[in-house]
C-alpha cells in the first residue's frame, strides 16, 4: 500500500490555480522563459510547458505533448477564470454588491483592453 501513495504523488503537477497565477504574475512567465540550462531538469530545463508545469526530454516530446488529449484538456481548463473566495461569498449572500461590482468592472476592463483607449488631449 506504501508503494502506490509514494506513487500517486510522486509525479504530481502544479494545480489549476497556481498555474493560473504564474500565468499572470509576470515575473514567473520571465523566469520560465529565461531557459537557463539547470542540469536538474529533464532536457536542462529547456523544454517547458507552462500549462502543464512539466518539463521535456526534447523538442520532439514537447511537441508531441502539445497535440495530445491532456494538454488541450489543461489549457480549456485555464481558459475559464478560478473560483474565488468572493465568489463564494456572494453566493452565501455576503457582500453579493462588491462582487457584482468587481466583477462588472474585470469585464469593462478586459473588453477595452483588446482596444486602445482614445483620449483627446486638450
Amino acid at each position: 500500500m506504501g508503494a502506490i501513495r509514494r506513487s500517486k504523488t510522486k509525479r504530481r503537477a502544479r494545480d489549476i490555480d497556481q498555474v493560473h497565477s504564474d500565468l499572470r504574475n509576470p515575473r514567473q512567465l520571465v523566469q520560465h522563459k529565461a531557459l537557463i540550462p539547470d542540469e536538474d531538469r529533464p532536457g536542462l530545463g529547456q523544454f517547458y510547458c507552462i500549462e502543464c508545469a512539466k518539463y521535456f526530454e526534447s523538442q520532439h516530446s514537447m511537441d508531441h505533448h502539445l497535440t495530445g488529449k491532456r494538454h488541450k484538456r489543461r489549457v480549456r481548463l485555464l481558459k475559464e477564470t478560478p473560483y474565488v473566495q468572493a465568489e463564494a461569498d456572494a453566493a452565501a449572500g455576503i457582500g453579493v454588491m462588491t462582487f457584482i461590482t468587481a466583477q462588472r468592472n474585470a469585464k469593462l476592463e478586459e473588453e477595452l483592453g483588446g482596444r486602445e483607449m482614445e483620449v483627446e488631449v486638450e
